[in-house]
C-alpha cells in the first residue's frame, strides 16, 4: 500500500468512527436485537456507497454549487433524525423500553440506516473534496477515485456492524428495563440534538 493510501484509509477511518447520527441509530437499532443493528449497519454502508459514487461521478458538485439544494436536503436529513429521536423518546413512555421491545421488520432499520446517511448532504460535499487530495498527479483519476471511494464502502461495512455486534453483547445489561430507559433516552436525546442542530444550521444558512 502506498503511503498516499495508507494516509487516505486513516483519515477515512477516523470520519467513519466520527460519533454522529449514523453511530447513534445502529445503537439504537442494535438494542432491539442483533439482526436489526446489523441491518443498520449495512444500510448505512449502502449511503456511503451513494455518496461515494456521486462524488465519483461528479454530481455531488452540483449540492456545492447549488445552495438552496444543499439547504432542502440538511432539512430532510435533520427533519429525518428529529424524527427518530422524538420516535425513541416518545416510545419511552410505554409499558416497555424500546430496547425490549418487539423486533421489527429487518427492512426497517435497513431503511433507516439507508437514509439516515443519505439524506446527509454533507457527505457527498466533504468526499468530493477529499477523495482528489489522494490522487496521484499524473495518475489515471476514475480507477484511484473508485478504489478510494471502495475503501470508504469498507471501513464502514468493519465499522457499523461492529458497534451492533459490541451492542448486542452488551445487551444483556444494555436490556434491562432500567437500563434500557436510561440508554433508550441518551440516544433519543442525542438523535433529536443531531436532527434540531442540522434544522438549525440549515435555518441559519437561509438567513
Amino acid at each position: 500500500m502506498d503511503g498516499q493510501l495508507l494516509a487516505f484509509t486513516e483519515v477515512a477511518a477516523g470520519m467513519v468512527a466520527m460519533p454522529g447520527a449514523d453511530f447513534t441509530v445502529v445503537v439504537r437499532n442494535a438494542l432491539v436485537s442483533r439482526r436489526a443493528g446489523l441491518a443498520c449497519a449495512l444500510g448505512i454502508a449502502g449511503g456511503l456507497l451513494l455518496h461515494t459514487a456521486l462524488a465519483v461521478a461528479g454530481v455531488a458538485a452540483v449540492l456545492a454549487a447549488l445552495p438552496a439544494l444543499f439547504r432542502t436536503l440538511q432539512l430532510l436529513g435533520g427533519a429525518y433524525v428529529l424524527y427518530l429521536g422524538a420516535r425513541t423518546l416518545l416510545e419511552l413512555r410505554g409499558p416497555r423500553a424500546t430496547a425490549s421491545g418487539e423486533e421489527p421488520p429487518a427492512t426497517r432499520p435497513l431503511r433507516q440506516g439507508f437514509v439516515t446517511n443519505a439524506l446527509n448532504p454533507k457527505a457527498p460535499i466533504t468526499f468530493l473534496s477529499l477523495l482528489p487530495q489522494f490522487v496521484p498527479a499524473g495518475a489515471p483519476a476514475l480507477p484511484r477515485t473508485l478504489l478510494l471511494a471502495l475503501i470508504v464502502v469498507v471501513l464502514a461495512l468493519l465499522w457499523f456492524p461492529a458497534v451492533a455486534l459490541l451492542v448486542d453483547r452488551l445487551g444483556r445489561w444494555l436490556r434491562a428495563p432500567r437500563a434500557a430507559r436510561v440508554v433508550g433516552g441518551v440516544t433519543g436525546a442525542a438523535l433529536t440534538a443531531l436532527g434540531a442542530g442540522l434544522l438549525l444550521e440549515a435555518a441559519m444558512q437561509a438567513g
